[in-house]
């Protein structure tokens, strides 16, 4: 540190800098100091001692501390462990410092304390114990105490120190304060030299070390700070030298890469990245790499490449199947049906749900058939809510929806240039987004042939060959297919491949229909009732049993679908809280009187416990629900062998 740097520093402390005594000079100046010493004492203001000086002598005499007391003060030893812990990060930090500082005074000590004066370490010379408290309100007259007071650069002369013992050493003490990042001093810093070897060079020497460990100080924190927002990206970084040689990789890289060591490693050697190297690549953005490090399962990701500032390469990797499960979160992509949820209490829809549990135990591909509008999602769903994938995705695709000539990139996905229009960095298909879970492939009798054949593949290594890839990928999906179609029918006129039948009919399931099982019909009403009356913000309305009758003997071509729109049509159109007959769509036209009397029988049944349960047993509300008098709901009672006080309380 250059003097005219040094005396701005220094303030009133610069008195007679320039002049620091040295050699016989400095015992001159011992004696005029000591001198003065005795003035002082006899209540004199000697005009050898600096102002400064003098003032802390004054406030050491009337705080009565013995100038001839020679043992140290040290906090408790549990509270010194404390300081000594909470402050290791600036021991550390100030220990090289201190030890090159050390290397011009070879015969000197240096010590650092904290804020409080607490001796936190020392070098060279045993004479501040660690522990030892150096603040003048306990020790007097001191250097580090000071330098406490005065928060800038100090020096203190062999005299003017309080203590005796510390006057006898004839030795010179400079202290500049370490303040962090925001300018708060933190610690003291404090060289103890001999009088040959104190001199101004030395002052700026002390602040310059102190300076440095402040810096460092700045430096770890910013670098900590850096560390702190690596760690926490949500993406895998990994930055490289010149050479390639991998120097930082947080810990978003570290899982993608299941633990592997990589720091100190070449990264493409450590990676083996397929087909590149990219350490070549100057600049990418978004581009999908297959990384095959030794040890480990293959990784496909997202990769970017910037170039850092010394050469190097900072990449960064997204895992395909995080951003795949961000994907399906986003698009809403699961399942929410369960067999729970499946109304109905018909033997035909028994015996299927009874199938579909046991189906839901085994991880075997599920072929499910029936009418259109039977319910196959729904089935489909709670098989795999059922199942041991209920934790992973749930994608449902309808084949006969996909256009020909895009089946194959849909279901199988693409890499990146695979064909005209395709997007940039490649796209994953419905089997690798569905990893882990379950892929609905509904319609799947109109599947395009050749779209047949890699569906086979698919069932049979459980990998993905995407369109224009040269390595297949392995996939854990499992599979379940819908047809509306009768499949026999089609193998016969080579409209779908038998293997791909015989493959996917390892499960079958037939959904029954809706005029196979009439008894569920109430039901079903009044569950789609409930649901449209919420959704539409309508009062609860109620269907006669006259509606109720008409409704159950009609014969759904359109199955639970039709049923659906049916109720929902009629919920809309009315403003009434009972719906009757003719309040109902003119298709639904059959009377009573035409319907199979067994069919009749079931069905109103079926709509009186259903009327019973929701409104909790009441007969005189019932009886007005479902158009009857109370008598008439007492004999229908009887006929049907209903007991009332099931539904009651």
């Amino acid at each position: 540190m250059h003097i005219p740097d040094l005396l701005s520093v220094m303030g009133e402390e610069c008195e007679g800098l320039v002049s620091l005594p040295e050699g016989a000079e400095a015992s001159l100046r011992d004696a005029q100091l000591e001198q003065g010493w005795q003035d002082f004492n006899a209540g004199l203001e000697p005009d050898s001692v600096r102002p400064a000086i003098r003032r802390s002598w004054q406030a050491s005499r009337e705080a009565a501390i013995d100038p001839g007391a020679v043992n140290y003060v040290f906090p408790a030893e549990a509270e010194l462990k404390a300081i000594l812990q909470k402050q290791a990060e600036l021991i550390e930090v100030a220990g090289s410092i201190m030890q090159s500082l050390l290397a011009y005074n070879p015969d000197g000590h240096i010590n650092l304390t904290d804020a409080d004066g607490v001796t936190l370490c020392y070098c060279g010379l045993d004479m501040t114990p660690v522990g030892s408290i150096l603040r003048e309100s306990v020790m007097g007259t001191n250097c580090t105490g000071r330098c406490l007071n005065e928060q800038r650069l100090v020096y203190l002369l062999s005299g003017e120190n309080w203590k005796q013992e510390l006057r006898q050493r004839h030795r010179q003490c400079a202290a500049a304060p370490v303040r962090n990042a925001e300018g708060r001093m933190i610690g003291v810093l404090t060289l103890t030299a001999s009088q040959d070897n104190f001199h101004y060079h030395t002052l700026g020497t002390v602040q310059a070390a102190a300076e440095a460990i402040g810096r460092q100080l700045v430096l770890r924190s910013l670098l900590a700070e850096q560390r702190s927002i690596l760690e926490t990206l949500n993406e895998g970084v990994i930055v490289t030298d010149a050479s390639g040689t991998i120097k930082t990789i947080n810990r978003y890289a570290r899982q993608i890469f299941r633990g592997l060591q990589l720091t100190g490693r070449d990264l493409d050697k450590a990676l083996l990245p397929e087909g590149l190297r990219l350490t070549d690549i100057t600049f990418c953005n978004d581009r999908e790499v297959i990384f095959q490090p030794p040890d480990r399962p293959r990784v496909a990701c997202l990769v970017s490449v910037m170039p850092a500032p010394d050469g190097g390469r900072i990449v960064s990797l997204r895992d395909n199947q995080r951003i795949r499960a961000i994907t399906r979160q986003v698009m809403g992509i699961g399942a929410s049906y369960t067999f729970e949820m499946i109304c109905g209490r018909s033997p035909a829809l028994t015996e299927a749900l009874e199938k579909a549990r046991t189906s839901s135990r085994s991880d075997s591909t599920v072929l499910l058939t029936g009418e259109s509008g039977t319910g196959k999602e729904l089935f489909a769903q709670a098989i795999h809510n059922g199942s041991d994938r209920q934790g992973g995705p749930f994608i449902a695709v309808n084949c006969a929806a996909l256009p020909r000539d895009l089946v194959q990139s849909e279901l199988f996905g693409y890499v990146d240039g695979a064909f005209t229009g395709s997007r940039r960095g490649g796209a994953a298909g419905k089997f690798e987004l569905a990893e882990g879970g379950t892929l609905f492939l509904d319609e799947i009798g109109d599947m395009p042939l050749e779209a047949q054949t890699s569906l086979l593949r698919v069932l049979q290594e459980a990998e993905v060959m995407r369109i224009g890839a040269q390595r297949p990928v392995k996939v854990d999906v499992r599979i379940i297919a819908a047809t509306n179609c009768d499949l026999l029918r089609a193998m016969e006129t080579g409209a779908f491949r038998r293997d791909l039948f015989y493959r996917l009919n390892v499960l079958s399931l037939r959904i029954p229909a809706l005029r196979e099982r009439t008894g569920d019909v109430p039901q079903l009403v009044e569950w789609f009732s409930e649901k449209m009356c919420t959704r539409l913000k309508k009062a609860s309305v109620q269907f006669t049993s006259g509606a109720m009758a008409a409704l159950s003997c009609y014969p759904w071509p359109g199955n639970v679908r039709e049923l659906e729109n049916i109720v929902e049509r009629a919920i809309n159109l009315s403003d009434k809280q009972l719906i009757h007959a003719e309040d109902l769509p003119e298709e639904i036209g059959s009377s009573p009187e035409q319907c199979d009397p067994q069919r009749l029988e079931s069905s109103e049944r079926a709509h009186i416990i259903s009327v019973l349960s929701s409104l909790k047993g009441n007969l005189r509300r019932t009886a007005q629900t479902i158009g009857v008098s109370r008598a008439g709901l007492y004999n229908k009672l009887k006929k049907h062998g209903i007991s009332v006080d099931e539904f009651r309380g």
